[in-house]
C-alpha cells in the first residue's frame, strides 16, 4: 500500500500517524517543501521516501512530484495531510489522479461555511440565521433582522483568521473599507459555550470512535484578544451533544476520515452548530484521546487505511486538559511551582509552532483527571496571574 503524505512536518504530533503507518508495512512518501534535515527524527525513520518541492502551493510541482511517486512505487492508494490547510489541495490530487477519498465534487461542502449551513438545515439542525454579505447594504439588509452584534468570517477560512465580532454601524462600515477580498459569510452572534464532538469514521461512515471537548472561550475571542484558554474532554457526553454529533455525522457522509465538529451550547441547552471539521482537531488533542482512553488513536487510524475496517473497545476512563499559556501575559506560578503542586496529574509541558499559537498558546500543560471540578480548578490555577 502506497500512502503519500502531504506536508508530514507540518504539526509536533503528525509523524505519529507516519510511524504506526510504517508498522503496518506501507510505504509512507512525504511531500513537503521543508528541508529533509529539519524532519523529526521518528518521520525520517517512517518515511520510504520524502520528495521535497520549492512550494506546496505549486500545484504543478505536486503534480509532477505525484507522477514521479507514482511511476516508482504504483498506485497511490491514499493521500492525506490531516490539516485543514491543504483539503483543497489533496481533493484536487485525488481527483486528478483517481485516489480514493474526497473529491472536487464534494470538498467545498466541507470548505465552505455557506454550503454547511444548508447541509445543517437539510438535516433538521437549527443554525445562526446569516448569509454571505458581498456588500454594506447586503450587511445592513441581514442586521435589519437578526440584530448587533454579528460575526463576520471568511466563507473558506481556517480557525478564526479574519474574523470579527461587529457591535455597530461604525464598525460594519469599518469591517467593509479595511476586509480582506475574500467572500464572507456574516451571522447573529450565538451567546454560548463552544462544544465539540470528536472522532474517526470507518469507510461506511460507523464512529470507529467518538468523544466530545468543552472549551473555556472562543477561538475567535483568544485570537483576537490575545487570551489564553483551555479546553478540556468529557467523561460522559451530554446525551443531545451525542445525538446532535451523530446526526451531523450522517448528514456530511464522512467517511474512513477524522472529524471535529463545533457547537455553541445555548443557555437553554440547544446545540447550535458552528461548523465541521473533516480532519482530526487541531493541536495536541490526538494525543488527549489517548490519554483519556489509554488507547492509541495513531495506530487505530492507520488499521483503519491498511484494512478497511477496525474495532476499538475503549472507555473513557479520564477528563483529558489542555491549558494554554501566552508569553504576553504574566503568570502567578512558575512551572516549578505548578509541578510541584500538581505534578502527579501534569502528563506534559509542550511548547507551541509559531503558526498555532495565537489559538493554543506559546505553549500548553496537558493534564488528566478522573473529576471534572478538580481539572478545572488546577486549570485555572495555571492561568491565574501576577
Amino acid at each position: 500500500m502506497n500512502v503519500i503524505f502531504l506536508s508530514p512536518s507540518a504539526t509536533p504530533n503528525h509523524h505519529k500517524f507516519c510511524v504506526r503507518l510504517k508498522e503496518k508495512g506501507v510505504n509512507v512518501l512525504g511531500l513537503g517543501d521543508e528541508p529533509y534535515e529539519y524532519l523529526h527524527h521518528e518521520l525520517k525513520s517512517a518515511l520510504t521516501e520524502f520528495y521535497k518541492v520549492d512550494n506546496l502551493h505549486n500545484y504543478h510541482d505536486l503534480v509532477r512530484a505525484l507522477g514521479y511517486l507514482t511511476f516508482k512505487y504504483g498506485k497511490i492508494d491514499r493521500i492525506d495531510s490531516l490539516n485543514e490547510y491543504w483539503l483543497e489541495t489533496e481533493a484536487k490530487l485525488r481527483t486528478d489522479f483517481n485516489i480514493p477519498g474526497i473529491k472536487l465534487d464534494t470538498i467545498y461542502n466541507i470548505k465552505r461555511k455557506s454550503l454547511m449551513k444548508k447541509i445543517y438545515e437539510g438535516a433538521g439542525l437549527p443554525v445562526a440565521p446569516g448569509a454571505l454579505v458581498h456588500s454594506l447594504n447586503d450587511a445592513r439588509a441581514l442586521i435589519h433582522k437578526t440584530g448587533y452584534p454579528v460575526v463576520a468570517k471568511p466563507d473558506i477560512g481556517v480557525g478564526a483568521l479574519s474574523t470579527y465580532k461587529i457591535h455597530n454601524e461604525e464598525e460594519l462600515t469599518n469591517f467593509f473599507s479595511t476586509k480582506p477580498a475574500e467572500e464572507y459569510i456574516m451571522e447573529a452572534f450565538i451567546n454560548g459555550t463552544i462544544c465539540s464532538f470528536d472522532g474517526l469514521a470507518d469507510r461506511e461512515g460507523t464512529p470507529v470512535f467518538y468523544t466530545s471537548h468543552e472549551y473555556s472561550r472562543g477561538v475567535m475571542e483568544t485570537v483576537n484578544d490575545a487570551l489564553d484558554m483551555y479546553y478540556f474532554s468529557h467523561r460522559e457526553i451530554p446525551p443531545l451533544l451525542e445525538a446532535t454529533g451523530l446526526k451531523t455525522l450522517g448528514a456530511f457522509n464522512v467517511r474512513e476520515r477524522f472529524f471535529h465538529f463545533e457547537f455553541f451550547r445555548t443557555d437553554t441547552g440547544y446545540y447550535v452548530p458552528l461548523e465541521v471539521n473533516i480532519r482530526p482537531p487541531g493541536g495536541y488533542t490526538t494525543d488527549m484521546f489517548n490519554y483519556a482512553a489509554d488507547f492509541d488513536v495513531y495506530d487505530i487510524w492507520a488499521e483503519l487505511l491498511v484494512k478497511g475496517s477496525v474495532k476499538v473497545e475503549y472507555q473513557r476512563k479520564y477528563h483529558c486538559c489542555y491549558v494554554s499559556r501566552k508569553a504576553n501575559i504574566s503568570y502567578k506560578h512558575a512551572h516549578d511551582v505548578i509541578i510541584k503542586k500538581y505534578g502527579d496529574v501534569v502528563l506534559a509541558r509542550v511548547s507551541v509552532p509559531g503558526v498555532f499559537s495565537t489559538a493554543l498558546g506559546n505553549e500548553g500543560y496537558l493534564l488528566r483527571t478522573k473529576e471534572q471540578n478538580e481539572m478545572i480548578k488546577i486549570a485555572e490555577y495555571i492561568h491565574q496571574r501576577q
